[in-house]
């Protein structure tokens, strides 16, 4: 349960972000917005490494650090698109529709990475798309 402090951190740290990139896209571009917002994502992750000990040059070039370059890749193309749905469209729509990586990582989890799918789970994926479909707006 030791994660849990950081689950919450989390989810009020990263539950603030939309909104004010909302609300700051509209006389900040995106891109701009996205470049600040990571700037300081990093000169805080280093502060972290440093602090912590944490992390060698040999990390950068390691098997593994190509399956990090690509996550990168995504992640990079997942949070461009996500602060201009942001500039462009209501936060608590947005947010929901964002919100489906959620069911997509599941998925992908269970299909590729051969993680269980219990009966729960399962409901679990379905109620969390149900959720999303309606906190979105649903029929609007």
């Amino acid at each position: 349960m030791e994660y849990l402090l950081w689950v919450i951190v989390a989810l009020v740290a990263y539950g603030l972000m939309a909104p004010l990139t909302s609300v700051v896209t509209t006389d900040v571009p995106p891109a701009v917005a996205l470049f600040l917002s990571t700037t300081i994502f990093l000169c805080l992750t280093a502060v972290v490494l440093v602090v912590t000990g944490t992390g060698s040059l040999s990390d950068v070039t390691s098997p593994s650090a190509g399956i990090v370059y690509v996550a990168g890749l995504f992640l990079s193309a997942g949070i461009l698109a996500y602060y201009q749905a942001l500039e462009r469209g209501p936060v608590s729509v947005v947010v929901p529709i964002y919100g489906l990586f959620i069911v997509g990582s599941s998925i992908i989890g269970i299909v590729f990475l051969g993680e269980d799918l219990t009966a729960t789970r399962a409901a679990g994926i379905v109620v969390a798309a149900a959720a999303i479909y309606l906190a979105a707006g649903g029929e609007e």
